[in-house]
């Protein structure tokens, strides 16, 4: 388990790189890539780069629920063939 700091910094950095990456894909797509598409993605980005922070917060403990659930079948899986 990843302690609380760890956690934060990692969330922070997971969401600027996806916010970066997410918005300068979808508006290269929607625009091309032309000088509208450079001016206009860093808006995006700082509008995308705290709503992905907050989203992830909230969704984090159901994704991680959901992923040791995956995850537990396989363990007992291992235990028991031992």
């Amino acid at each position: 388990m990843m302690d609380k700091k760890s956690a934060l910094i990692t969330q922070i950095l997971m969401t600027f790189m996806m916010a970066s990456t997410m918005s300068g894909i979808m508006s290269l797509i929607e625009l091309g890539p032309t000088m509208v598409w450079l001016n206009h993605w860093p808006k995006g980005f700082l509008l995308a780069w705290p709503v992905a922070f907050m989203l992830n917060m909230i969704v984090r403990p159901t994704a991680m629920a959901l992923a040791r659930k995956a995850v537990r079948p396989s363990l007992e899986d291992d235990l028991s063939a031992s």
